[in-house]
C-alpha cells in the first residue's frame, strides 16, 4: 500500500469529521473564484458605469480574502494535525519511519486541499451566475447574467490556493520532527493553559474594555482627546484595548461569574449543573485565545457588514433629502425647455420658479471650520417654497419680514454655523436675520445649494442686490435614468441639472457593490469562525467521552447528557457572540454618530442575521457532540 492510497483512506474514514473543514475551504474557494471572475466579467464592465472601480474592489476584497483563509486554513489544520498525534505516534510506535510518516501526512492535506479546490471552482463556476445576477441588483440594474467560465479566474485559483495548501502540508509534514514520541501520545490531553483566574487582571480587562468604549464614542472632530492624541494612535489605542481587554475577559471576568454561580448549592447540585460549571471554569479560561479570536472576528464582521448596510439602507432617503424634485434644472434657452418636455410623460408636476443668487457677508456665521467672509445663496421667497411645500407634502412655512429661513440639508451641529439669531448682509448693507433653519429644502441641493427663504417682499426688495434665476422643477412617480440621460444630453452644464433617478444610482451602484463584497466576506469568516469553534469543541468533545461514558454507567440518562453538552456548548459559542456584538454595537453607534445617520434597524437587521447563521453551527456542533457521546456510551458499554 503506497502513502498515497493509505492518505486517501485515512480521508475516507474519517470523512465526517473532516466535512466541516472542506466545506469551509471549498466556501471560500468558491467566494475568491467569483471575486476574480467578476473582476475579469465582460458584463460587469459594459452595464456599469464604475466598472474600473469595482475591479479594484473585488481585487482588494481577494486579498483579504486570501489572506484570511490563508490563517484559517493553516489554524484549523493544526486543530486536526493535534487530533492525529496519538495516531502518528502509533506510525512511529509500529516502526514506520519519520520520513514516511511525514510524507503520508503531507500528501493527505494536500489531497484535502486538492478535493476542496476542484469542488470549489466547479461550484464558483455553477454560482458565478447568481452571483454576478446579485451584485448587478444590488447595483441598481436589472439584467440577468450569463454562464462565464473564466480561464484567466481559475488560473488564479488554481496557483492561490496550491500555493496556500502546500504551506499547509509542508506544516503536517513537519508534525513528525516537532515532537517526541511520548508528546504525541499525550498531545490530546493538551490544551491551552488555564491560569486560575484573578481579581486584578478581571478589573483591568472591564477598564480597558471601557477605556476603548469610552474613547470610541468620542467625537473624532471635537474631542479634545482626539485632538491632542491624533487620529491614527487612538484608532491604534481603541484596538489593542479592546482585544486584551476581550482576552482578559475571557481569561477571568467570567471565571468569577461562573465561580459565583456555583456558590449556589441549591441550583449547583440539581442534574448536571456542578460538572456543566466545572468543565466551562476551565474552558473559557482554558480557550480564552480561541474566544477572542472569535470576540473580535464577529465583531469585525458585524460591524463591516452593519456599517455598509446602513449605508445601502439609507440611499433612498438621502437621495430624497437631496432630491426632492425628480429633476431640476436652471433655465437658460426656451428651446431646450421644449425639448425636455417633448421627451416627458406622466409628470406630477412641473414648475417654473424665480429665484435669486445673492453673495452675503457671513461674518457672524464663521465657524473654527469655515472663516470665509462671503457666501452665496440661492433665495425664494416664502409664496414660492410654501407651493412647492404642499406639492411635496411638507410643511407651510410663514417669514417675519426682515428675517429669513435657511434650509441646509448638510447642517451638521458639529461645524454647521449656528444660524437661529444669527445675521448675514448684503453689499449694500441689506440685513437678513435667520429666524430659524430647516436640514431639509424643497429645491435640489446640486443646482440651487443652500437655500434662504424669505418673505414676499424682502425677496422684491433684494432683486437689486443679486443675480436673478430661473428654475425648472420637475416631479414624476416614476422616472428611469434613462429618461435623466435624455434629459441631460439636451442640456448644458451650466444649467447644472440634478437628476434623482441618477443620484440614485450613482449611490445605489457603489454603495452595492460594497454590500456585496462584505456580505460575502462576512459570510467567509462567519464560516470560519463558527468552524473554529467547532474544531475546538469537537476536541474537547473526545476527551470527554471518558467521563460520560462513567455517567452512563452510573445510570445518569441521556437526555440529562445532551442538557450539559447543550448548555456548555452555548456558553462557549454565544458568549464570545455577545462580547462581540456589544464591540460592534458600540462602533456602529461611533460610527452613525459620525455620518449623522440612523442605522439602527439596519444594524440590527445585520445582526440578527449573523446570529441565526452562527445559531446553525451551534446546532450542528451540539448534534456533533451528542453523536461521539452516544457512539462511545453503546461501544463502551
Amino acid at each position: 500500500m503506497t502513502l498515497f492510497s493509505l492518505a486517501r483512506k485515512n480521508i475516507a474514514r474519517n470523512f465526517s469529521q473532516y466535512f466541516l473543514y472542506i466545506a469551509s475551504m471549498v466556501f471560500s474557494i468558491v467566494i475568491y473564484f467569483t471575486f476574480v471572475t467578476l473582476k475579469y466579467s465582460d458584463t460587469i464592465a459594459e452595464k456599469t458605469a464604475s466598472s474600473q472601480k469595482l475591479d479594484s474592489l473585488m481585487s482588494g476584497a481577494a486579498v483579504i480574502l486570501l489572506l484570511f483563509v490563508a490563517v484559517f486554513i493553516a489554524y484549523s489544520n493544526s486543530f486536526f494535525m493535534k487530533k492525529r498525534k496519538k495516531e502518528v505516534a502509533l506510525y512511529a510506535l509500529l516502526g514506520v519511519r519519520n520520513r514516511q510518516i511525514g510524507f503520508m501526512l503531507f500528501f493527505e492535506n494536500l489531497l484535502l486541499g486538492l478535493v476542496s479546490l476542484v469542488v470549489g471552482v466547479v461550484l464558483g463556476f455553477l454560482c458565478s451566475k447568481g452571483f454576478m445576477t446579485i451584485l448587478i441588483h444590488l447595483m441598481g440594474y436589472d439584467v440577468i447574467a450569463p454562464f462565464t467560465f473564466s480561464e484567466q479566474a481559475a488560473l488564479n485559483t488554481t496557483v492561490v490556493f496550491l500555493a496556500v495548501f502546500l504551506v499547509t502540508s509542508f506544516q503536517g509534514y513537519r508534525l513528525i520532527y516537532q515532537f517526541k514520541l511520548i508528546d504525541l501520545f499525550h498531545a490530546s490531553k493538551k490544551g491551552e493553559v488555564a491560569r486560575k483566574p484573578s481579581m486584578t487582571i478581571a478589573i483591568l480587562g472591564v477598564l480597558l474594555i471601557s477605556i476603548g468604549y469610552w474613547l470610541a464614542l468620542q467625537d473624532m472632530f471635537t474631542s479634545k482627546v482626539w485632538e491632542a492624541v491624533g487620529f491614527l494612535m487612538i484608532a491604534l489605542i481603541i484596538l489593542m484595548t479592546v482585544i486584551v481587554g476581550t482576552f482578559l475577559l475571557f481569561h477571568s471576568v467570567t471565571g468569577f461569574v461562573l465561580t459565583m454561580i456555583k456558590k449556589n448549592e441549591k441550583w449547583l447540585w440539581k442534574g448536571l449543573h456542578l460538572m456543566t460549571i466545572s468543565q466551562l471554569l476551565y474552558r473559557i479560561r482554558g480557550n480564552a485565545r480561541t474566544l477572542t479570536i472569535i470576540a473580535v472576528l464577529s465583531a469585525t464582521t458585524v460591524t463591516a457588514g452593519g456599517a455598509v448596510y446602513g449605508l445601502y439602507y439609507n440611499i433612498n432617503d438621502q437621495v430624497i433629502t437631496s432630491d426632492p424634485n425628480t429633476f431640476m434644472y436652471e433655465q437658460t434657452d426656451e428651446k431646450l425647455d421644449q425639448q425636455v418636455s417633448n421627451v416627458l410623460l406622466d409628470v406630477k408636476y412641473d414648475e417654473n420658479i424665480e429665484a435669486l443668487s445673492v453673495a452675503f457677508h457671513t461674518k457672524q456665521l464663521n465657524s473654527a471650520f469655515s472663516n470665509a467672509d462671503k457666501k452665496i445663496y440661492t433665495i425664494i421667497n416664502e409664496k414660492t417654497y410654501n407651493k412647492l411645500a404642499a406639492i411635496q407634502k411638507r410643511e407651510k412655512l410663514h417669514v417675519n419680514n426682515e428675517n429669513a429661513v435657511i434650509l441646509d440639508i448638510g447642517y451638521d451641529e458639529r461645524f454647521s454655523p449656528k444660524y437661529e439669531g444669527k445675521t448675514v448682509s448684503t453689499e449694500n448693507n441689506t440685513i437678513l436675520t435667520f429666524q430659524s433653519f430647516k436640514t431639509q429644502s424643497v429645491l435640489n441641493s446640486g443646482t440651487a445649494g443652500i437655500t434662504v427663504v424669505v418673505s414676499n417682499d424682502q425677496f422684491k426688495a433684494l432683486h437689486k442686490e443679486g443675480e436673478a434665476l430661473k428654475y425648472r422643477v420637475i416631479g414624476m412617480d416614476q422616472a428611469s435614468i434613462d429618461l435623466s440621460k435624455k434629459i441631460a444630453k439636451y442640456l448644458p452644464e451650466e444649467a447644472q441639472f440634478s437628476s434623482a433617478p441618477q443620484d440614485f444610482q450613482t449611490g445605489i451602484e457603489s454603495v452595492g457593490s460594497l454590500l456585496f463584497i462584505g456580505s460575502f466576506l462576512g459570510l467567509v469568516f462567519l464560516a470560519a469562525t463558527g468552524s473554529i469553534i467547532y474544531f475546538k469543541v469537537l476536541t474537547e468533545a473526545g476527551e470527554d467521552k471518558s467521563q460520560y461514558n462513567m455517567l452512563h454507567k452510573m445510570g445518569v440518562s441521556p437526555r440529562e447528557m445532551r442538557k450539559s453538552i447543550a448548555s456548555q456548548v452555548f456558553v462557549i459559542f454565544f458568549v464570545p457572540l455577545a462580547v462581540g456584538l456589544l464591540h460592534s454595537a458600540i462602533a456602529l453607534k461611533a460610527f452613525s454618530s459620525l455620518l449623522m445617520m440612523d442605522l439602527v434597524k439596519p444594524v440590527v437587521i445585520w445582526m440578527i442575521a449573523y446570529t441565526v447563521i452562527y445559531g446553525l453551527y451551534y446546532i450542528l456542533t451540539v448534534a456533533s457532540y451528542n453523536r461521539i457521546i452516544t457512539q462511545n456510551n453503546r461501544t463502551e458499554g
